[in-house]
């Protein structure tokens, strides 16, 4: 959904991009920077329970990370191992994000095993639909890859990488200002079923598109 803003982003991002030009960052250095940063405030989000903050400072993380292909442009164009690093280091980022919940959601159970003596259902509901999300997030990005090296499409669905950040985000910070972790579990909630929904849409491109490829070859 929110791939369509894509071109008008980085536009708007596109005089930072020049100032990490001029500075000497290339592309594939944005890159790293930005996973090992997400990975760390991920981590240290799930720990420290500071949800605004560690929502606020991984957003500013995305985006920076989001420079490296304007920065490419700005330099030698892009190149392929350039993108397959991005690609690469996209599914560290989205690990650690996820795995930020995960650990907040298990350390509030804890809490409550411990000092209350009983589980926090929000938190298992939450944590549960968080590893969930992880799965669909990487079979999301698993079939777009597989359809691409049989000459296929599959790029579409309702939640794109974006959307799913987005989600993730807004969850935490929501639930970081309210103080209501039921916020952040329905946000996972939604995001496991947005993922399983554009799984089956990723699947059902696939299909159409390597059908219509044998389709062209047998006519040929």
């Amino acid at each position: 959904m929110l791939e369509k803003l894509r071109p008008w982003f980085k536009r708007l991002i596109n005089p930072v991009a020049k100032g990490m030009v001029k500075i000497g960052l290339t592309a594939n250095a944005v890159t790293v920077i930005g996973a090992i940063g997400t990975t760390i405030v991920g981590i240290a989000t799930g720990i420290t329970g500071w949800l605004f903050w560690g929502a606020l400072a991984m957003t500013l993380l995305v985006i920076f990370d989001s420079l490296d292909g304007s920065v490419a442009k700005l330099t030698n164009g892009g190149t392929h191992f350039g993108a397959f690093l991005d690609s690469t280091l996209d599914r560290v980022a989205d690990w650690a994000v996820l795995l930020g919940v995960i650990i907040y959601f298990f350390m509030r159970n804890c809490t409550a095993l411990l000092v209350e003596s009983r589980y926090d259902v929000v938190a298992l509901v939450g944590m549960g639909a968080a590893i969930y999300a992880i799965m669909t997030s990487f079979v999301t990005s698993y079939i777009r890859a597989r359809a691409e090296s049989v000459g296929a499409e599959a790029k579409g669905g309702i939640a794109t990488r974006s959307d799913r950040l987005t989600i993730i985000l807004v969850g935490m910070a929501i639930s970081g200002l309210t103080h209501q972790d039921a916020w952040l579990m329905a946000t996972m909630c939604v995001l496991a079923l947005l993922g399983t929904i554009t799984v089956g849409q990723r699947i059902h491109e696939a299909r159409i598109s390597i059908e219509a490829t044998l389709d062209d070859a047998n006519k040929g």
